[in-house]
C-alpha cells in the first residue's frame, strides 16, 4: 500500500438486505482494519450510505469487501462516486 499517497473520499450506496444484519458494524471494522476514516448510516429507501476517506488503496478494498458485505448481508448493488474530503474526521462511526 502506497502510505505517501495524498487522501481520497467515496460515497457509496449500498443495496440488498443490508439492514438489520450488521452491515454498518461490519463496515465500521474493515474501515478501522484498513486505516480508513468515515461513516455509515441507514437510509429509509432500505439502502446503507458510507462515506470513507483515506489512502485509495484501501479505498479499493472497502468497495471490494462492500460487494460482498458480512454473512447474513445479501447486496444486490453498489453504487460508488467520488466525495469531498472531509476535514476532521477521524476514525469511523456509525451515523443515525
Amino acid at each position: 500500500m502506497n502510505r505517501g499517497a495524498p487522501p481520497a473520499a467515496r460515497r457509496f450506496l449500498v443495496q440488498g438486505r443490508v439492514q438489520g444484519v450488521g452491515f454498518r458494524w461490519s463496515t465500521m471494522a474493515e474501515a478501522e482494519r484498513l486505516g480508513l476514516a468515515g461513516w455509515a448510516r441507514n437510509l429509509p429507501d432500505g439502502r446503507v450510505e458510507v462515506h470513507a476517506q483515506g489512502n485509495p488503496a484501501a479505498l479499493a478494498a472497502l468497495a471490494a469487501w462492500l460487494r460482498a458485505g458480512p454473512i447474513g448481508a445479501e447486496v444486490v448493488a453498489v453504487g460508488e462516486e467520488p466525495a469531498q474530503v472531509g476535514a476532521g474526521l477521524e476514525g469511523f462511526e456509525i451515523r443515525p
